[in-house]
């Protein structure tokens, strides 16, 4: 079964890939009727692959507005003036943080020595601000697990570093979170003793008990490729979800947990149907149903879903899904990926496919 997925999924990769290159060249693609490249994207109100956004898990358009005129102008100060008025004890911080960090440090991978100057210029003009100091410490992390290899003396100095800029960071801020959720990447990479991860996680929570963001950070922590084991990460997971309150996101996190654990090759027939992996989407469903609109992490838990009601081959539900975050794929499963916007192109044909092939349409979809 594993084989015929990755099968499938080959083919239609070369079919996301495909339009965009012959189009390039000028080409005309013939697509048989009732095949996923058939299905018009536009249709659903789908964007074309070459348009998906992959910076965010979903739309904030203040930030892509400042990341605009930063990177535009390399000037940090309509950064600093976001973070400034965003709310500490919120998961839209951490966000925020993490895309200017990644702003940064991509532009730095794409012109290096030159690239990322604004946020130089931020910390050397500005060395107090907040803000600036938390970008920094994730743009730290950020270029670790980018540039150097994991365990590396590279690795070691720029982490080390990071949790400098950390601690720094948490003394301009003493009431936000986000410094020790950064913190929880570099115990990752350092290997701090559950003990000193236990120090950090306490002031995490200390400051925000029900961050969906911390959660999931620590939860890379306890999963078995790190320093636990695949129980202490389902245990940490589904005693999350069993204390969050309704309407909290962290009863999704067992899904999240499953994924960490996601074989490489899956020999077993039936694992996607299985009682651990259908329990796991269930209260995933169940946390996106209870949760506010305007939740910002609800994107991250609706794209995990995608990939996981794909493979139940539950077409419809996927589809109620990708109406509702395509657009942006700046999130798991699709950011591991060496592009992420075909892979999520990939899963959304297969989707609207499967969809299709059950008597669905567009129509049909949006009542």
């Amino acid at each position: 079964m594993e084989i015929l997925w990755f099968l499938i999924a080959m083919g239609l990769l070369a079919g996301a890939l495909g339009p965009y290159a012959l189009r390039r060249r000028g080409g005309v693609r013939q697509v048989a009727p009732g095949s996923p490249d058939a299905a018009d994207p536009a249709a659903y109100g789908f964007l074309l692959q070459e348009e998906l956004d992959i910076r965010l898990p979903g739309p904030d358009q203040d930030l892509l507005d400042v990341l605009d005129v930063v990177q535009g102008t390399q000037d940090w100060r309509a950064a600093a003036q976001l973070l400034a008025g965003t709310p500490k004890e919120g998961e839209v911080r951490w966000q925020r943080v993490q895309a200017f960090a990644g702003a940064a440090s991509l532009e730095l991978q794409q012109r290096p020595g030159v690239g990322g100057a604004w946020l130089r210029a931020w910390r050397a003009e500005s060395p107090k601000d907040a803000g600036g100091a938390a970008v920094h410490a994730e743009f730290l992390v950020q270029q670790a697990w980018r540039s150097s290899a994991a365990g590396t003396d590279d690795f070691r100095i720029i982490l080390e570093e990071a949790r400098t800029v950390c601690g720094e960071a948490a003394l301009l801020a003493p009431g936000d979170p986000v410094p020790y959720l950064t913190e929880l990447a570099v115990a990752r990479g350092l290997g701090y003793t559950h003990e000193q991860f236990d120090q950090v996680w306490a002031k995490v929570i200390d400051r925000a008990p029900e961050h969906m963001g911390a959660h999931l950070a620590a939860l890379h922590y306890w999963c078995e490729k790190w320093h636990g084991s695949r129980e202490e990460a389902d245990h940490f997971a589904t005693t999350a979800a069993a204390r969050a309150p309704r309407g909290s996101l962290l009863a999704a996190l067992p899904l999240f947990a499953v994924y960490e654990h996601l074989p490489e090759v899956n020999l077993v027939q039936g694992f996607y149907q299985s009682a651990v992996v259908t329990k796991a989407v269930e209260g995933a469903l169940f946390a996106v149903h209870a949760a506010r609109p305007d939740d910002p992490l609800l994107a991250h838990v609706r794209h995990m879903l995608i990939l996981f009601l794909v493979r139940q081959e539950r077409w419809a539900e996927a589809m109620h899904q990708l109406v509702r975050v395509d657009g942006h794929v700046g999130a798991l499963p699709w950011t591991l990926e060496g592009d992420p916007a075909a892979v999520y192109a990939v899963y959304r044909a297969l989707a609207v496919a499967g969809y299709e092939a059950n008597g669905g349409n567009p129509a049909t979809l949006r009542q």
